[in-house]
C-alpha cells in the first residue's frame, strides 16, 4: 500500500509504503539486523518496554542529534526500557557510527535487507529506499502505546512525549 501526502523532504513531498499503524494496535513483527548480522525481531525484546526510533540515516545531522539524544536520556531510564534505533544504514556503518559517537544505550539496527520494519510500520520512503522520521512506543505486552510520524524528515521527534509514554508503559 503507498500512501502520499504525509511527510516531506526539504518541502517535496514523498511517498510511504506499507500500512499505517495505530495506538492500541499489536506492533507488527520485523526482521532488522544487529550490527553483528545477526537478526532481531519484535519477540527479541519481549517483556521490555521499547521506544523504536526509526531515522533516514545516522550519518545525516538531525539523525545523529536523536539518537545521541536518546542515548543520553535511556542513562536515565530503567533496564526494563530498551531504545531502538532502526535505520537502512548497514550494520557495519552503525557499528562504527556507534564507536564513533559513543552510543553504548541505544540499539541500533539495520532494515537494508528486506526493509521489514519500513514496511510493516509504514515508514519506508519510496522514492528514497530510506525510512521515514517517527518514534513508536510499545508496551510489555507489544501493543502500541505512542506513535509519531514526522511530518518534514528533517525535523526531530517529540523526545519528552516518547519517553513519557515509555515511562507509562512501565507502570
Amino acid at each position: 500500500m503507498e500512501r502520499s501526502g504525509l511527510i516531506t523532504f526539504q518541502g517535496n513531498p514523498l511517498t510511504l509504503v506499507g500500512n499505517s499503524v495505530k495506538l492500541g494496535e499489536k506492533a507488527p513483527d520485523f526482521t532488522v539486523l544487529a550490527n553483528d548480522l545477526s537478526p532481531r525481531t519484535l519477540d527479541s525484546y519481549k517483556g521490555k518496554v521499547l521506544i523504536i526510533s526509526s531515522v533516514p540515516s545516522l550519518d545525516t545531522s538531525v539523525c545523529d542529534t536523536a539518537t545521541r539524544q536518546f542515548n543520553k536520556d535511556a542513562a536515565c531510564l530503567s533496564d526494563d526500557i530498551k531504545i531502538l534505533t532502526i535505520s537502512v544504514d548497514l550494520p557495519f556503518a552503525q557499528a562504527r557510527w556507534c564507536g564513533a559517537a559513543g552510543i553504548d544505550k541505544v540499539v541500533t539496527l539495520s532494515d537494508h535487507k528486506d526493509l521489514s520494519f519500513g514496511t510493516n510500520y509504514g515508514m519506508a520512503i519510496k522514492e528514497l529506499r530510506l525510512l521515514a522520521r517517527g518514534v513508536f512506543v510499545v508496551d510489555r505486552n507489544q501493543k502500541l502505546v505512542y506513535t509519531e510520524l514526522v511530518n518534514e524528515v528533517t525535523d526531530q521527534v517529540n523526545f519528552n512525549a516518547a519517553l513519557e509514554a515509555a515511562k507509562k508503559a512501565l507502570a
